[in-house]
This record gives structure tokens, sequence and C-alpha cells, in this order.
């Protein structure tokens, strides 16, 4: 895997080049993930588009940076290494934290004048429905109850030390950021929004996932699926499809739907 990977800069990875491929699809990973975490997805869409993973600091070939606890710099970031890059139609997808990261960096992009193709959202409730959460200030026993609970990590990797010495940093930095972020008023985005969710997520509720729809003029779908919190891992091909279909589709228009 490490042969095919492309760096472009420290933020973003190019697991399968495709620079003939006439759009490019940004992925933000969970808190605590990383940009491999969707090298499947890069291997199963690069025939039509350019896939890039976003790395965040803190973990994996980036492990001796520091951590960013703040997701607008972390949209900050991501904007100025999308900007650098040759000008291509985008969309932009984001599971769970990496949800919110990317309708941030969507925000600021529409700001610049460009607006992406789509914007998913994973795992994620809306930017405007806030809960009260702080395990991001519990020991490193109650964070490691609560990746067990929403299943994204391999259970038996977190019984070993070594591996929770190189992974819990970046996930509680990540929990900071993600419950600390507090969404800012400003105007809707122009892009369609296409939120995904499990129908048993603890983290979101159907009320919230459809609430992204108040986020965009620019058209909203709502998809459900079975399962949690990391619904993906088993529909990642219906997810796959769904991108490629929603980019393949124009703009949509009239009330939102739903898969539902």
């Amino acid at each position: 895997m490490t042969g095919d990977t492309r760096r472009d800069g420290a933020w973003l990875r190019r697991f399968h080049p495709a620079p003939d491929a006439g759009v490019r699809l940004v992925c933000f990973p969970h808190a605590g993930g990383s940009a491999t975490f969707y090298f499947p997805v890069s291997g199963a869409l690069s025939r039509s588009m350019e896939v890039l993973a976003v790395q965040y600091p803190g973990r994996q070939d980036r492990h001796g940076e520091p951590c960013v606890s703040d997701i607008g710099e972390l949209a900050d970031r991501v904007v100025e290494e999308l900007l650098s890059l040759d000008t291509k139609p985008l969309a932009l997808f984001g599971h769970s934290m990496g949800a919110t990261v990317a309708y941030e960096v969507a925000r600021r992009l529409e700001g610049k004048g460009i607006k992406p193709l789509r914007l998913f959202v994973s795992g994620r409730r809306a930017p405007s429905r806030t809960r009260d959460e702080n395990v991001h200030q519990r020991d490193d026993t109650g964070l490691i109850a609560e990746l067990k609970r929403l299943g994204g990590t391999n259970t038996q990797s977190l019984d070993d030390p070594d591996v929770l010495r190189m992974i819990l940093p970046a996930v509680r930095s990540d929990y900071k950021a993600v419950e600390s972020y507090r969404h800012l008023p400003g105007p809707p985005l122009g892009c369609p929004v296409v939120a995904l969710t499990g129908d048993d997520d603890p983290r979101v509720t159907l009320d919230e996932a459809k609430a992204w729809s108040e986020h965009t003029v620019g058209g909203f779908e709502l998809k459900v699926y079975e399962g949690g919190h990391f619904y993906l891992n088993s529909h990642a091909t219906a997810v796959t499809e769904a991108i490629s279909a929603g980019i393949a589709e124009p703009s949509p228009t009239g009330p939102p739907a739903s898969d539902r």
C-alpha cells in the first residue's frame, strides 16, 4: 500500500493516482482516524475520479507533529492545501468528525468562489445541533470505552498498550476539537448536501441528520442504512455507489429527498 501512496503536501494522501480523472473527491476521517481509512474507497472509485484522503497531524506518518484540536484550524489548513492543487471540480466526503471538517472546508471554498459538486456528510449531526459531550475529558479508560462502544477500532488493538500509546493522544485531541466546535452564523452552502447515517447510531438521531438540510440551498438528500456509527464498514459498496451516483447527477431541486 505504501508503495502506491503519494503525498500532496503534508495533509493529503493519494493512494491510487488518477491523473486523467475529471473529478476530485476529498475524504475526511473520523476522530482518531487516518487517511488510510479511505484506502478501500480510493480503490473502488479510482477509475472514475481522483480520490484524496486527508491526513490530520499526530498520527501515522505525521505522528511526531502536534495534534490540532480546533475544527476551524483544521479546515483552514486543508483549504490551503486544496488551493495549491490544480483546479478540478471537487466533492467532499467526511465521516463523523470528518463531516464537520468537510462542511467547514466547503464554507471556506464557497467563500472563495469555489462551489463543491457535493458535500457528503456521514455519521454526524448537523452543525446547528449540539450536545453537551465531554469524552475528551475522560481518563484513558473512559476514552477507550467510548471507542469500543462506537465500534470503529479493532477491539484487540485497544488492549495493546503500545497501540494505545500511539493513538490516544490523537483521539483525545480530535474529540476535543469536535466537542468544542460551535457553528458560527453565515450563509448556507450553495452546493448540494447528502447526509448518510446508520439507523442505530448513538451519536446521530435521524432528526439530527435531517437538520443538515438547513445548511444548504443547493438541495438535500438523506440516506439511511442499517447499523451504528460505523455503518459504512458494512455498507461499503452502497456508500461508494452513492458517492458515484451523487457526483454524476445534476444538482437536485425541489424538496429534500430521503431513502428512508
